[in-house]
């Protein structure tokens, strides 16, 4: 096994690697398709070769399927659950019937009935990261870090987190139980949370970031080029980033930094990953195959200078506007 550079998440004592392995994709159902077709054998192929490279730090959530995703996990995982560190989510609300109802829901008897749903889906008798999704704002953000408090007490849980949220409910919610990690979408393309004070908040109360969708969903491979080369159905082509003529600006910032990245022969994927982690972050980029997972791992290892921040963050410095990273629906469950 390979060693990748291990971090300290939050103030707690979980020690994960510099880079995790976001799931999302590997399973159809709620965000799973949205990058094409996801299949079974290569997506396990593909957790099991992190763990070779030491990447073991699994990212998931209940919603993804609903539950196809959190199935897939236990399948890879099993008779190896030790070697894994495994972070899911809840708050969208599912029905007993497994379908998502399309509300939010925090509350104390949801937190406790989601949990159980995942212990058993994962095939596994605690969860190393639990993570409330997204904000219900029908319930005191107390109450339901309260319940993830108890969980925690109960073994259940070792270390709990929120998702997509703003300076104000951290505070909250770190008050009532402590917080070791936050996850919003954080990339060179998307810096909203830096903006908002959000990632000073984090630093001041000792909570970490997780960084999801670090290589802007994809767009920063520098693959697409025009909007025919997005899928039939890729989600992509329905948020305000990629529409238009925004889509075209940004084509041209990503061109830019393909330049930076050929010059120190690595992809511009691999470049944005590289930054986040050099920023102090943890990314979680998604894949569903081993080649990708290979270079993203590879991308851990690269160290970048002031002088490579500096120049990147030339070509979009913070306040730039690409764009709205959601749909005006979608960006209704993002509280910052």
């Amino acid at each position: 096994m390979s060693t990748i550079k291990k971090v300290k998440l939050g103030s707690e004592g979980l020690v994960i690697p510099a880079i995790g392995l976001g799931c999302m994709g590997m399973t159809t159902g709620f965000g799973g398709d949205i990058y094409g077709k996801a299949d079974e054998k290569e997506a396990i192929a593909t957790i099991h070769r992190s763990l070779e490279l030491g990447g073991n730090f699994l990212d998931t959530a209940d919603i993804y399927g609903p539950f196809l995703n959190e199935r897939l996990i236990s399948k890879a995982i099993q008779g190896n659950r030790e070697k894994y560190i495994i972070a899911t989510k809840f708050g969208f609300e599912i029905d007993d019937n497994g379908q998502a109802t399309g509300a939010f829901n925090g509350s104390k008897n949801y937190v406790k009935k989601a949990v159980e749903r995942s212990l058993k889906n994962l095939g596994t008798d605690y969860i190393d990261l639990y993570y409330l999704h997204r904000l219900d704002t029908n319930t005191p953000i107390e109450e339901t870090v309260e319940a993830m408090g108890e969980l925690v007490k109960e073994g259940k849980v070792k270390y709990i987190g929120l998702s997509e949220v703003g300076s104000e409910t951290i505070r909250k919610a770190h008050k009532i139980h402590p917080l070791t990690a936050v996850q919003s979408e954080y990339s060179l393309f998307e810096r909203q949370i830096e903006e908002l004070g959000i990632l000073d908040t984090l630093q001041e109360l000792g909570i970490s970031l997780i960084a999801y969708s670090p290589v802007g969903r994809g767009f920063l491979n520098g693959e697409i080029q025009k909007p025919e080369d997005f899928n039939e159905n890729d989600f992509r082509k329905f948020i305000p980033k990629y529409q238009g003529e925004q889509f075209y600006k940004n084509v041209e910032l990503v061109n830019e930094i393909k330049k930076v990245a050929a010059e120190k022969n690595i992809t511009s994927a691999q470049l944005a990953i590289a930054w986040v982690i050099a920023k102090g972050h943890a990314p979680i980029p998604g894949t569903k195959r081993v080649k990708y997972v290979e270079e993203n791992i590879a991308a851990a290892g690269m160290s970048l200078t002031q002088e490579d921040l500096d120049r990147l963050e030339k070509i979009i410095p913070l306040g730039t506007d690409n764009g709205a990273r959601y749909d005006a629906a979608s960006m209704k469950g993002v509280n910052l």
